[in-house]
């Protein structure tokens, strides 16, 4: 239940994209009447839609993948290849995390806001944090309880299908 909630902002986010913007061409052609505030919508948006993606892709293994060395692995070692970069890419994400909470205390701090609908900025900058560490968070945790799994299961057989991880 709790996992559909990323799911259902996005989608919300990205529906109300798609009527901003249709509304925008048609103010836009009929009464020459644009959206002023539609540039900064479009961007809040696509913000909330690709950091809500983002946890929900980790978590079910959906990003895109390009196996072109998948064949020179086992299944033992496209495992344990597989939950080490699943653990380094979580690691990695505390860089960005950090970077974007600095900005968004920094944002706070100086009272910046959006130019026509005056959104303070450290709203979305905060969102796109908490997003970023719950990524790293599920790549963390899922590639320790594949490794543990893992180690403790010692499987003898390939269950390794060839699927894009």
């Amino acid at each position: 239940m709790l996992g559909n909630v990323p799911f259902w902002i996005g989608s919300a986010a990205l529906f109300s994209l798609m009527c901003m913007t249709f509304a925008d061409v048609i103010l836009r052609s009929l009464f020459n009447s644009p959206i002023a505030a539609a540039a900064e919508l479009t961007e809040i948006s696509v913000a909330i839609v690709v950091f809500t993606a983002l946890p929900l892709v980790s978590f079910n293994r959906s990003q895109i993948a390009v196996d072109l060395f998948d064949s020179y692995y086992s299944s033992k070692a496209a495992r344990w290849r597989d939950c080490i970069i699943d653990i380094a890419c979580g690691g990695l994400l505390y860089w960005p995390i950090v970077r974007i909470l600095v900005l968004a205390k920094r944002a706070s701090r100086h009272g910046s806001q959006t130019e026509f609908l005056e959104i303070p900025d450290h709203y979305i900058a905060y969102f796109v944090c908490v997003m970023l560490s719950v990524t790293a968070l599920i790549l963390i945790i899922r590639g320790i309880i594949g490794l543990a799994g893992y180690i403790q299961n010692q499987p003898t057989h390939s269950d390794h299908s060839g699927e894009n991880l």
